[in-house]
């Protein structure tokens, strides 16, 4: 299915509307460029899980531009040069604060989910946090009407919110 399909369908979930879409100057439709950052406190392994979702299409075009290289996010023979690609993007990207403190987010690995990119880290062990900072700035070296979505979940309570380029920053508290 063509890849404005899913980007209505997700916008849809997170929104419960249709995906709008913009003309470029060029008069062809532009589609939406969104992520999603899900980040949840575990509290029987005391860590944050963080799965960041990220269209397969414009995160190997962020890729390529910041690495200049070649990228193939489905080919299962560049799987490992992805990985590295991709855990350097997501430490260059994405920071998480605990409280006042840095939390050091630590690389899974990445799987292809339809068309998208699920991205799985998760932190050492820290306490359980009263307020999560997170600095994304996922795609916002390709595109500059990015659109980030956070969610946040401790103790079963989930806050979300939206990051709009050029802005990285959100904070919740619990």
């Amino acid at each position: 299915m063509p890849v404005l399909f899913y980007r209505s369908i997700l916008f849809f979930s997170l929104f419960g509307g249709l995906a709008p879409v913009k003309k470029n100057p060029n008069n062809s439709f532009h589609p939406l460029h969104v992520s999603t950052t899900d980040i949840s406190y575990n509290v029987q392994d005391n860590k944050l899980e963080v799965i960041c979702t990220i269209f397969t299409d414009d995160f190997e075009l962020a890729l390529q531009k910041q690495y200049q290289s070649k990228t193939d996010l489905q080919k299962p023979a560049m799987h490992a040069a992805m990985d590295v690609l991709v855990k350097n993007y997501l430490n260059a990207h994405l920071q998480i604060k605990a409280g006042n403190t840095a939390v050091p987010i630590n690389y899974l690995g990445f799987e292809l989910n339809r068309e998208a990119i699920n991205v799985y880290l998760e932190s050492e062990k820290t306490p359980v946090p009263k307020k999560i900072e997170a600095d994304v700035s996922l795609l916002h070296n390709i595109f500059d009407d990015q659109l980030n979505i956070v969610h946040m979940t401790v103790n079963g309570v989930r806050k979300s919110g939206r990051i709009d380029y050029p802005d990285r920053k959100i904070a919740q508290t619990f």
